[in-house]
């Protein structure tokens, strides 16, 4: 039994594509800053993961407001309590995401945990398939396991699978899991929602779903010093906002396999900046790796049809 491969559809309006795609690699550079400021941070990581979603609260109420007062929309767009539910699906998703990387990365290592997370690429486009009808070119499945061996690549000899870290490498592939659930999530939900609408319910949710996990974690919840607080705001304002919003936006023109595999660009920003940050060194394995996903990602959009 043959199955039929045919290009995603998308929206007729390329420069509206285009525009999608730009913000999409933006908010995927915003996002990869998040290791940089997690180091910083002096809390818990699913602390950090909580005050990122609280401290964006302010900023995302604030854009909502504007958009409503221009269209005269509702708060929230909610109706009933059913329409609470794309918000409490995503918020979920998004929640379970942040606890469990953060939770692999402790008890296996950062290249094992980056690695099993970055196979969200996959379960995004099976997720698509399985649940809405998604159909993938041949260019495009190329392209997106191109961007897996640059991401693997990229990882180099710092991968070490071992019985010692068994827990915390299913953790890994679980938080791929949950960002595939994500977001498909995100992308269902911005077909009859606003970016500021689903961010703004995502992280009210998402955040009630964290704070009792972060409390009950050892360690401090808060901060010891008041410098302490810049890296988690800066966590919540750029790399929240203004990156997950631009991610957002994006889903709402393109699918989202494509989006989950541009989203391998990450890694490729944490290397540079912790090049520049922390002298980290780059060896050749780092420039191979950027150069397949670069590669990918642009192979998966010549695969997303028009």
């Amino acid at each position: 039994m043959s199955v039929q491969v045919k290009p995603l559809e998308s929206n007729d309006d390329s420069d509206i594509n285009v525009r999608a795609f730009v913000a999409l690699i933006i908010g995927a550079v915003a996002i990869g800053t998040a290791p940089i400021f997690m180091r910083y941070a002096e809390v818990t990581p699913t602390s950090s993961a909580f005050w990122r979603l609280a401290f964006s609260i302010p900023l995302l109420f604030v854009w909502r407001y504007c958009e409503i007062k221009k269209d005269g929309e509702k708060f929230l767009e909610i109706r009933n309590f059913k329409s609470l539910k794309p918000f409490i699906i995503v918020g979920f998703f998004f929640a379970t995401d942040l606890t469990l990387w953060h939770w692999s990365v402790k008890l296996t290592t950062v290249a094992n945990s980056t690695l099993l997370a970055n196979m969200a690429a996959v379960f995004t486009a099976v997720g698509g398939f399985l649940f809405f009808g998604e159909r993938y070119s041949k260019t495009f499945i190329s392209g997106m396991f191109i961007a897996l061996l640059g991401a693997m690549a990229l990882m180099g000899h710092s991968i070490e699978f071992s019985p010692d870290n068994l827990i915390g490498d299913m953790l890994g592939l679980t938080t791929a899991i949950a960002y595939a659930g994500y977001m498909i999530a995100s992308a269902s939900a911005r077909k009859s929602l606003s970016t500021a609408s689903v961010m703004l319910g995502t992280a009210i949710f998402a955040s009630v779903f964290l704070l009792p996990i972060a409390l009950y974690e050892t360690g401090d919840f808060m901060p010891n010093t008041l410098l302490g607080w810049w890296p988690l705001i800066a966590l919540a304002w750029f790399t929240h906002v203004v990156g997950q919003g631009l991610i957002i936006y994006a889903l709402a023109h393109l699918p989202a396999a494509f989006g989950s595999v541009s989203l391998l660009v990450q890694p490729v920003i944490a290397a540079i900046l912790a090049w520049i940050l922390f002298a980290e060194a780059l060896g050749m394995y780092h420039f191979i790796g950027a150069t397949l996903i670069i590669t990918g990602i642009l192979t998966c959009k010549k695969g997303v049809g028009r």
